[in-house]
């Protein structure tokens, strides 16, 4: 008697017993429809896009910031560096704030932080300690709120389709670093002025706050009106949990540490470097550092298919840190076309993120991934905090850019080195299956 709806017979011929009430809410109780998760992706993306714009807009501003502020390599290391110091005790907090009160109210907090820390970057008169002040406030909410999606990414999306949800979120997460370092081409007149281009990630982080509200009411919907899977109780927090994670866990964590100390701390003096020292251009200096987050937007989704697919994520990581390490020397000692180390690079940087974000929602208990994700990025931000620092230092007692170089190849190195003891450890007796893919 009629065309079944959803698959599910109409109510007539459903268990008598059943009530039109009870039907109704058996038929509302469905899945969440595939488009509706990938609409919470595009959202949290879109909020991680301004993110990482306000990150990315002190690079293409160094060379202005020197020139009418008189700000020193010292002075630019720390705009960008200070945004780790709160993370280095805040991102842990964050993490267990978020499997404590949930992801909605607590990444809507952290966003809010980081509207609040551009605006005083912003309107900071040009004193370097507002500026830094604000950069602080910034990172204080941005870092935590990047843990904070990563943990929606890790509940919303599973098994084959988690590596290339992560892959797809740094894409477009990416298209704001694309957009910032290459602000000094479509915003030109904007940089005239240091704080013209300050008022644009203002209104970045306005459309990271507006894009998780949205998110905020697709979650709710999401858990009044379709079946969710619970999210499990997370166990009271005790410090010395910490350090109850297993060993391929510590072996990402330093992998993490390496490669990203040795990516963002080249990207705050790079377009600065690429003027110096390969006399470009600074519109044609951000474009070729954007190509950094080109290779990465392209090619992010696809190495996350491709770790699904084959496994050996510790062996991909490897390959990704092998090709870091002697893009800067090719940059300090040749006049190469930049776009050729610089597409080195790019490939690691879609490669390793790619892959190490989602291996940890692999081999992490789901209840501890936001205090996993946490404290990984607590250390990833002792990294950032610490290079940015010393290579602002270590570029102004050389007076030049050489040995910083030697530095962030070293890092390389030592990438590759972590990555192979993950190998080891994920290859014996004590395997989480970690290399583990599709097909095999």
């Amino acid at each position: 008697m009629g065309t079944p709806l959803n698959g599910v017979p109409p109510f007539e011929n459903a268990d008598k017993k059943m009530t039109s009430s009870e039907f109704a809410l058996k038929l509302e109780k469905r899945e969440p429809p595939t488009i509706f998760r990938w609409l919470i992706l595009i959202f949290v993306s879109l909020a991680m896009f301004g993110n990482y714009y306000i990150y990315d807009s002190i690079s293409p501003l160094a060379d202005v910031l020197a020139k009418q502020l008189h700000f020193t390599d010292s002075d630019i290391g720390l705009l960008v560096g200070i945004y780790s110091v709160p993370n280095i005790f805040m991102v842990l907090i964050g993490g267990i704030i978020i499997d404590r009160i949930g992801t909605r109210i607590s990444t809507f907090i952290f966003t809010t932080l980081c509207l609040i820390g551009a605006t005083i970057t912003a309107f900071s008169g040009g004193s370097l300690f507002w500026m830094a002040t604000g950069r602080l406030v910034f990172g204080l909410g941005a870092e935590s709120m990047i843990v904070g999606i990563t943990t929606i990414l890790g509940r919303w999306f599973k098994g084959k389709e988690l590596s290339f949800a992560f892959g797809l979120n740094l894409t477009i997460a990416r298209l704001g670093s694309f957009a910032a370092l290459n602000s000094p081409t479509w915003a030109k007149s904007y940089y005239n002025n240091w704080q013209a281009p300050l008022l644009i990630t203002v209104a970045a982080a306005a459309l990271s706050l507006a894009a998780v509200i949205i998110y905020w009411g697709m979650d709710s919907h999401a858990e009044k009106n379709f079946k969710m899977r619970p999210v499990p109780k997370q166990d009271e927090f005790r410090f010395k949990d910490v350090f109850s994670f297993n060993k391929s866990f510590w072996f990402i964590v330093m992998l993490c540490v390496t490669f990203y100390s040795g990516i963002f701390p080249f990207e705050t003096f790079a377009i600065k470097f690429f003027i110096d020292v390969h006399h470009v251009t600074r519109p044609e200096a951000g474009f070729q550092l954007s190509m950094l987050k080109v290779f990465a937007m392209i090619f992010s989704p696809l190495f996350g298919l491709l770790s699904d697919y084959i496994g050996n994520r510790s062996l991909l990581m490897f390959f990704g840190s092998f090709l870091l390490v002697p893009v800067y020397l090719l940059m300090a000692y040749t006049h190469i076309t930049l776009y050729l180390p610089m597409a080195m690079m790019g490939i690691a940087f879609s490669l390793i993120p790619a892959v190490m974000w989602p291996s940890v929602a692999i081999i992490i208990d789901e209840a501890k991934l936001g205090t996993a994700y946490g404290l990984m990025t607590l250390v990833q931000n002792i990294g950032l905090a610490a290079f940015n620092f010393l290579i602002g230092w270590v570029n102004d007692i050389s007076h030049g850019y050489t040995a910083g170089m030697w530095i962030f190849s070293i890092l390389g190195f030592l990438g590759m080195l972590f990555a192979y003891l993950l190998r080891k450890n994920e290859t014996g007796p004590n395997a989480l299956g970690l290399e583990k893919g599709i097909k095999n």
